[in-house]
């Protein structure tokens, strides 16, 4: 693998760190924010739950810029996106204010998570491919990781009523970082095709490493010209009706598993157990590493076991890591176990719905559009 294909892989998968960063950071900042904003619980929801929306609709919309413009442009777009609302957040004057900034924040989050790998792939010579996507992945848990441990450390310091905006503002350093380093890599091989720039696409494929530049733009071509003839099928038939059912059916489950509530009131349980704040940021951080340290595990192994193994055995432990939680608060007794109750989960789940939810169960053709 070549300086540049390293460079565009890094450049790409920061994108999933930023993503991680952005989804995790607030569960530092909530206890803050429900004090200076006087929020009810509800209020407090909404202030977390913008971000969601935001992503919803950056990932509902993305695939449109990032088809016209190509991935790279629109994830500088989303990059500004990231940079304002760690400013946003920072300086809100506001608590509507700050809504607006979670949920432009929420955009970079939903935009990203669908055109950081799709960008990874399409300039990943084939035999890398799957490793190099994979390094998204890793790094959203790296960027949650890293927001827990930025929570931990400034919390630390002793900001008083100050801290929660740097726990907010400190997500500009890799938003700037991101936003520079994407005018220093070029655009995907395969966008340069569907905009008829052949001889670019194949500069690119050059510049990329790749061991035989003209076989790949040609299979590049052919399989371009084989989705535009499928664009006329539907996707939504009974000819698909099983891939579509476990697709949304383990989709939806992923994001009932609980693992939200977990990611952004981390600290709220652990103060509800009693824990101090500084003593629930640095558990915090110890669930976070469990996550990193069980996503590498997975994709260590998730070829040889299997995703239905995975997916079988985290369910059941993610289960039962919940029952334990729902009794320890239920008893008002056994917090020392809360820790590794947590720390349990999150292992169970990055094994399994973490690492392996995919575009696996549709056909080739049809996997861009699922």
């Amino acid at each position: 693998m070549n300086a540049p294909l390293k460079k565009a892989t890094v450049v790409g998968a920061l994108g999933g760190l930023l993503f991680g960063f952005d989804t995790a950071v607030i569960a530092g900042t909530t206890h803050s924010l429900t004090a200076v904003y006087g929020l009810s619980p509800s209020q407090l929801g909404l202030t977390v739950a913008m971000a969601l929306i935001g992503t919803i609709a950056g990932a509902m919309s993305a695939g449109i810029p990032g088809q016209k413009w190509g991935g790279r442009e629109t994830l500088r777009v989303l990059a500004v996106f990231y940079v304002l609302s760690a400013l946003g957040c920072a300086f809100a004057w506001n608590w509507y204010a700050l809504l607006a900034a979670r949920f432009i924040g929420g955009l970079g989050i939903g935009g990203s998570s669908v055109l950081g790998p799709v960008y990874i792939a399409e300039l990943a010579p084939a035999k890398l491919r799957g490793r190099l996507v994979g390094l998204f992945q890793i790094n959203v848990v790296i960027g949650i990781l890293l927001a827990y441990f930025s929570n931990y450390c400034i919390a630390r310091m002793g900001l008083g009523a100050a801290e929660w905006r740097w726990q907010f503002g400190v997500a500009m350093l890799p938003a700037v970082l991101f936003l520079v380093m994407l005018f220093g890599i070029p655009p995907s091989a395969r966008w340069l095709v569907t905009q008829n720039r052949v001889e670019e696409a194949h500069a690119v494929l050059q510049l990329m490493g790749a061991e035989n530049p003209e076989a790949e733009l040609k299979e590049i071509v052919d399989s371009i010209h084989l989705e535009r003839l499928q664009t006329a099928e539907p996707l939504i038939t009974c000819k698909y009706g099983l891939p579509i059912f476990l697709a949304i059916t383990i989709g939806m489950f992923n994001q009932l598993s609980g693992i939200n509530a977990i990611l952004y009131y981390l600290n709220d349980i652990f103060g509800a157990a009693g824990f101090s704040k500084v003593s629930g940021d640095l558990q915090a951080v110890a669930v976070g590493s469990m996550n990193l340290i069980a996503t590498l595990v997975a994709m260590s192994v998730i070829d040889k076991l299997g995703r239905k193994t995975l997916l079988l055995i985290g369910s059941l432990g993610t289960a039962a890591c919940l029952a334990g939680v729902s009794g320890v608060f239920f008893t008002q007794s056994h917090r020392s176990y809360l820790l590794w109750l947590l720390v349990g989960y999150i292992a169970f789940f990055a094994i399994s719905q973490g690492a392996v939810i995919r575009r696996r169960p549709f056909p080739r053709l049809l996997q861009r559009r699922a």
